[in-house]
């Protein structure tokens, strides 16, 4: 006879939050859910936000609070700081005990993110195997708030966080190539009927459209399963 474990504490805390991110309906969900879980279960965790960065810039993803999201969009702003670093460069944990020590490290960051009220700050690089998804970071108004245990909890929350994260958006993008193919096969469906074409020929007027109009393929498709409408069609062809 098997037994269910009766886990306590943080470890039960972690495995319920790993449950409610798997049952999330969508990415934007799924990222809410994991910062709302790190203000929950880290100690000394005030706010929290996911940061991803990229060619363009520096984006936050999710935010518990306006400061969170402003200490993000600080760091983009300025190139610099704790969990811009994180994100760009991929290290995998950092802690800043005291916000004010950090000014030769980062000069135009540590003075703002004061002004801002961060006296500490807590991060974890998100990433799977295959990629780096971002960087989730935890703050506090308080000098010291996180200790070795805030750190070991919040990496562990940031393992369950990372799955969870890949998992969502590769089912997203899975849910979006399955109703592009769908789109697409009946706007050629349309083409094919009202101008009488063989369906390359169709796929030829699709393609055709969606370079004149500057439009993508897939967004064209739906604009012409919702309306019937070919953009830049000469006319009905039916019957000749």
């Amino acid at each position: 006879m098997t037994t269910t474990p009766n886990p306590g504490g943080v470890e039960a805390a972690l495995a319920n939050m790993a449950r409610d991110l798997l049952a999330q309906d969508t990415v934007p969900e799924t990222l809410e859910r994991i910062v709302a879980h790190a203000v929950d279960l880290v100690d000394g965790c005030e706010g929290a936000s996911i940061l991803v960065t990229a060619t363009t810039g520096a984006r936050t993803l999710a935010a518990t609070d306006d400061n969170a999201r402003a200490s993000d969009r600080v760091q983009g702003e300025l190139g610099e700081g704790p969990c811009f670093d994180a994100a760009r460069h991929g290290r995998e944990v950092y802690r800043i005990t005291d916000m004010t020590a950090t000014v030769d490290r980062w000069p135009s960051y540590a003075p703002k993110a004061r002004d801002l009220g961060i006296g500490s700050a807590l991060g974890f690089l998100l990433f799977t195997e295959a990629e780096n998804l971002g960087a989730l970071n935890l703050y506090s108004g308080k000098p010291g708030a996180f200790d070795d245990r805030s750190e070991q909890i919040g990496w562990l929350l940031a393992s369950h966080a990372a799955v969870a994260f890949a998992n969502a958006r590769t089912d997203a993008q899975l849910h979006e190539a399955l109703a592009t193919r769908t789109d697409i096969g009946e706007a050629l469906g349309i083409i094919m009927e009202r101008y009488v074409l063989a369906e390359h020929d169709a796929f030829a007027v699709l393609t055709k459209a969606s370079q004149d109009h500057n439009i993508k393929v897939r967004d064209l498709a739906r604009t012409i399963t919702e309306t019937g409408e070919v953009p830049g069609a000469r006319g009905d062809r039916r019957g000749r």
